[in-house]
């Protein structure tokens, strides 16, 4: 972990120019600058390599087909999750390792790679796979064998943890028993609430409708630290040098594409372009440029799609 610290604080000195470039996420975004000649992105390089289905493939997924019918990929996303889901204000582009995923399965799909990003929260994800106002859900969405009675997963496509940020200073919270007695800042129905109140029984939990909440309380002294996604949080501090990560990431949390329940054909779909740009080392590139910007220790290794129950 203190590589991950060390790599934020080595970012210090470019945080005021990456603040500047990011915005808020808005609530429906078109991002094809990709086809339309806007500014090359990080992860464009990737992209341009990605494979295309062929008629075969298409010809296997139903839902498939209507996305390329219609010529747009429509992702539930996020476009404030800097290093996964971030946009830029100057390019248009949204940038980060889930929005380089989400073109290079446009691309498979369509042959370009245009994405809508509609912005999702824990709560709205499901609803909007049920009623079909996405086509899948790729943002930090840990599959477990209890959503997965809701939502089809294809993946894992990336493991993380769950974290501890606390404000630089701090001290005395390294690990999740260190959390007892103290106000912990969550994000409302992650998978974060339920690891403090497995690991910490004995904290307050307050929570909050957006990780950008959460930072801002803990910043403002509403809670003595806050825990998330380990990715979350490098890309949180990555930008913000009040806050630091303590201690190792204490669960395991493998994230999963969301599609809608009981489409089988679309799943294996998916799941087979995984297999193929993880193969073609695109997967491992488009970590490289993202998270692997931060993150020390090497490029790890894409974890086994179908590895975990729910998957």
């Amino acid at each position: 972990m203190a590589g991950w610290v060390r790599a934020a604080r080595r970012t210090a000195a470019s945080i005021g120019l990456a603040a500047a470039l990011l915005t808020t996420a808005v609530a429906c975004t078109g991002d094809d600058n990709a086809s339309s000649g806007g500014e090359v992105s990080a992860g464009q390089g990737v992209i341009g390599e990605a494979p295309v289905a062929g008629e075969a493939d298409l010809a296997a997924s139903p839902t498939a087909q209507a996305i390329k019918a219609r010529g747009t990929l429509v992702i539930g996303g996020d476009e404030n999750l800097p290093l996964l889901s971030q946009r830029n204000p100057i390019t248009g582009s949204t940038d980060g390792f889930d929005a380089t995923l989400g073109k290079m399965l446009a691309k498979y799909i369509i042959g370009r790679p245009n994405v809508n990003i509609v912005t999702t929260t824990p709560e709205t994800r499901e609803a909007m796979l049920k009623t079909g106002t996405v086509d899948a859900v790729i943002r930090i969405y840990t599959i477990t064998a209890e959503r997965a009675q809701r939502v089809a997963f294809a993946g894992p496509y990336l493991l993380s943890g769950q974290a501890i940020a606390t404000l630089k200073g701090t001290t005395g919270i390294d690990d999740p028993g260190d959390l007892n007695g103290k106000t912990v800042l969550a994000v409302t129905g992650t998978t974060s609430v339920a690891a403090i109140q497995q690991q910490a029984p004995g904290a307050k939990i307050t929570t909050f409708g957006t990780a950008e909440e959460c930072v801002q309380a803990l910043e403002q002294g509403k809670g003595d630290a806050y825990v998330h996604d380990l990715t979350v949080l490098a890309g949180e501090a990555q930008l913000d040098s009040k806050l630091q990560i303590s201690g190792q990431p204490f669960t395991s949390e493998p994230y999963g594409i969301g599609l809608k329940l009981d489409d089988d054909s679309f799943k294996r779909f998916v799941n087979e372009w995984l297999r193929k740009i993880e193969t073609a080392g695109l997967w491992q590139r488009a970590w490289q440029e993202t998270l692997g910007t931060v993150v020390t220790g090497g490029v790890p290794s894409p974890p086994a799609i179908g590895s975990v129950p729910g998957s």
